[in-house]
């Protein structure tokens, strides 16, 4: 008579698995499996932490903060004797705008020929800068604003921003020119040239 072979154990994880008794085998081997996978996914967060904790001692330290930037002040150039007669005609006081803003024009005690020029968004340190048309015009070339007044009115751009800050703003003399202006308004530019 010929007996079959002795079945061999099979071994996974540390379990000896017989094939004498399959069912229960592989209960055990399930079982087995089961526990070594969970004691796995446990030590995931405590092997990844480890490993966090090895990088960051290895990584250079961080370079310490840099203390706040001081804003550049650009020195006084003095101002011309036709700058400074230019500053004579400047409009000052609480200037009215359209849309309910206010302007404060005022001339800068510490230094003759400019201004301080207040919104409700910040000031500006204005100098006078001669011009071809005749117009006043105030600048503050570190933030980039300028003043134009006119006979009737007076705007602030932002030349950083590309748009007006303030408009149809006016003191008194300059609502005077143009409440005058709307009495007896000045000929079109075009009638100008056709009456040649």
């Amino acid at each position: 008579m010929h007996l079959p072979p002795a079945p061999h154990p099979v071994s996974f994880s540390g379990f000896t698995v017989w094939p004498s008794a399959p069912l229960q085998s592989l209960r055990l081997w399930l079982a087995a499996a089961t526990t070594a996978a969970l004691a796995a996914v446990a030590l995931l967060p405590s092997a990844a932490h480890a490993q966090a904790s090895a990088q960051a001692a290895t990584r250079p330290a961080a370079p310490a903060a840099r203390a706040p930037v001081a804003p550049v002040v650009v020195p006084d150039v003095p101002l011309t004797a036709e700058e400074l007669a230019l500053a004579d005609g400047v409009h000052v006081g609480d200037l009215a705008c359209e849309l309910g803003q206010n302007v404060k024009l005022h001339a800068d005690p510490g230094a003759p020929g400019h201004f301080l020029l207040q919104t409700r968004d910040g000031q500006f340190r204005m100098r006078p800068v001669r011009t071809s048309t005749g117009a006043v015009r105030l600048e503050d070339r570190q933030q980039g604003a300028v003043w134009i007044q006119l006979a009737n009115k007076s705007m602030l751009m932002s030349q950083k921003l590309g748009r007006r800050l303030a408009d149809e703003c006016a003191g008194p003399a300059q609502r005077a020119v143009a409440e005058a202006m709307k009495l007896n308004p000045p000929p079109h530019l075009l009638d100008l040239g056709l009456n040649r």
